[in-house]
């Protein structure tokens, strides 16, 4: 998708560093910079088809005026020569954000703000972005390492796929190195199919390793020739899943997961995996679902 890159807008220091963030991925991709301000109460009926606010009432584009300059300033500081929208809205920010990313390629949002953009953000905004937005979400957390690897959480489940894309997409725009990271143990869930597998649970871990080793191949399979600019670091690690991605990201530059992989639910749209890493994350995260990237 060739829409813009849109980053919610309330002035907090989060907020301009997400513009920051914003700015540089607009100017990568080479499309438009939204920002976007959203004040006031939920709507009460949301049609389908776009934005149903406008700002309404003497003065209310003046009185956020200042707040949008400093982020557009900040935007053309950032990527000098990128083409930047201003938008005010009235409306829930959830809900503006959540239509604006239909039209979006990229939702960035920062991780503490001022409003309900930023106030809630790592308990029910981010969740409420990642599960339901049109395209992936950017949740920056702490300022993102110019030189560290993009850090892909690989399950091997369809649910993934999207997040593998983007990964080896977002790499390739950034000229960074890719880190494949799959984490597996004696209880990770897997199907074995030689009808000598006795009915009961056993672990011949040997053997697990080898069938991980195959998901890990497996997910990655075909992106590497599309991509053949990005050195891919393949991880195999023995542990629990959340805690190797946090641990691992403290020297990324990105974290990108799945909305929602192997073994979750299919009532919940932004698994546990996914949650963990939008809390406890030293780096920026990118939760993309199926088809997003």
């Amino acid at each position: 998708m060739n829409g813009p890159v849109v980053v919610g807008v309330d002035g907090s220091p989060s907020s301009l560093a997400a513009v920051e963030v914003a700015a540089r991925e607009a100017g990568l991709r080479g499309v438009a910079l939204r920002l976007v301000h959203a004040f006031g109460l939920p709507a009460a009926h949301i049609p389908a088809g776009g934005r149903p606010w406008e700002p309404s009432g003497a003065g209310l584009r003046e009185l956020i005026d200042g707040t949008l300059f400093k982020a557009e300033r900040r935007g053309h500081d950032t990527a000098p020569g990128i083409e930047i929208l201003r938008e005010v809205v009235v409306g829930d920010p959830l809900t503006v954000l959540e239509i604006e990313s239909r039209s979006a390629s990229l939702a960035v949002v920062g991780s503490r703000g001022l409003s309900r953009f930023g106030a809630l953000l790592l308990g029910s905004t981010a969740g409420h972005l990642a599960a339901h937005a049109a395209c992936p979400v950017l949740v920056v957390r702490r300022r993102p390492d110019p030189a560290g690897p993009v850090l892909l959480a690989v399950d091997g489940s369809p649910a993934a796929r999207g997040a593998v894309e983007f990964a080896f997409a977002h790499a390739s725009l950034h000229g960074a190195r890719l880190v494949a990271l799959h984490a597996w143990s004696a209880r990770t869930e897997r199907a074995y199919e030689a009808p000598a597998d006795p009915p009961f649970v056993t672990y011949d871990e040997g053997r697990l390793q080898d069938e991980e080793e195959r998901v890990l191949a497996e997910a990655l399979g075909g992106l590497r020739d599309r991509y053949p600019d990005v050195v891919v670091d393949r991880r195999l690690v023995r542990g629990r899943v959340r805690h190797s991605l946090i641990e691992a990201s403290a020297g990324a530059g990105l974290v990108v997961v799945g909305a929602r992989g192997r073994g979750g639910f299919a009532g919940l749209l932004l698994g546990s995996v996914s949650q963990a890493v939008l809390h406890h994350a030293q780096c920026p995260v990118a939760v993309v679902r199926t088809g997003e990237a």
